[in-house]
């Protein structure tokens, strides 16, 4: 049975968008009570309907014992075309950036816990994601370590120092300011080399990154790989398997990565 079956959709105000910010909850099997939270993040031009398969392996995962009983929302990311790369935008442009970033850490966590039962709590809290979801995953766990404590990114967008002229990093105001789509010093100071160098070693994490060998985000999640786990407070494990940027690669990696991220909290 597909994941979506049971699901619900619903909606919350956002004070940092100044409107409704939809998302999807999950429930996964098990009895009822207080449990951790997932936030799972879709990647560009997608919708939280794409990351059903991942949602069906969550439940496999639970079923049979690797993990506990979860809620997992999916924040519906519709702005900036559906590529908001899950930051806060300075871009003026149209369609404007959105303080995407500010609203899910802030205003969508203080919501789930408020309105679910959750076991509040960073140790009890994890986010995951997929290309763009697993770089906002990424920003997220290292920015925010008193919100999460684990991270499962899946081919994360991450480009270290700049991405290509042709990324889609660069086309949807994301990482501008003013009227310029893309402007370098923005993208470096939200990157991940920035925020390894402030983090925070008392609030340790751990972080899953995966990629298929017929991607170049392989050579990407390799070097963010590379620099985390050699920052004291990171705890990083590297996959490549064999495949491309799709759910082939990204659902075994799920299925593999998540016991690691909740380490943490068993």
């Amino acid at each position: 049975m597909s994941s979506s079956v049971a699901d619900e959709v619903t909606e919350v105000w956002s004070e940092a968008l100044g409107e409704q910010l939809r998302y999807r909850l999950h429930r996964t099997p098990g009895p009822s009570g207080p449990r951790a939270t997932l936030f799972l993040l879709h990647g560009r031009g997608a919708d939280l309907d794409e990351p059903t398969p991942l949602l069906d392996v969550l439940d496999a995962l639970v079923e049979d014992g690797s993990v506990p009983p979860m809620l997992a929302i999916v924040p519906d990311a519709s702005w900036s075309d559906r590529a908001s790369f899950y930051v806060d935008s300075a871009f003026t442009g149209l369609p404007p950036g959105r303080q995407v970033e500010t609203a899910l850490t802030r205003d969508l966590v203080r919501h789930v816990d408020a309105t679910y039962a959750t076991i509040a709590g960073r140790d009890h809290r994890f986010v995951a994601g997929y290309s763009m979801g697993g770089a906002g995953a990424v920003r997220y766990a290292l920015g925010r370590p008193d919100l999460f404590s684990g991270c499962l990114a899946l081919s994360p967008a991450v480009y270290d120092p700049l991405p290509g002229k042709d990324s889609s990093t660069r086309q949807f105001g994301a990482f501008g300011r003013g009227q310029e789509l893309f402007d370098p010093d923005v993208y470096t100071g939200l990157g991940y080399r920035a925020q390894l160098a402030s983090f925070d070693a008392a609030r340790p994490v751990r972080i899953f990154i995966a990629a298929g060998d017929g991607e170049d985000l392989a050579l990407e999640a390799a070097r963010l790989h590379d620099r985390a786990r050699h920052v004291a407070g990171v705890v990083s494990r590297l996959r490549i398997l064999g495949g491309d940027h799709d759910f082939d690669v990204w659902a075994p990696a799920f299925r593999d990565g998540l016991p690691f991220v909740l380490g943490a909290s068993r």
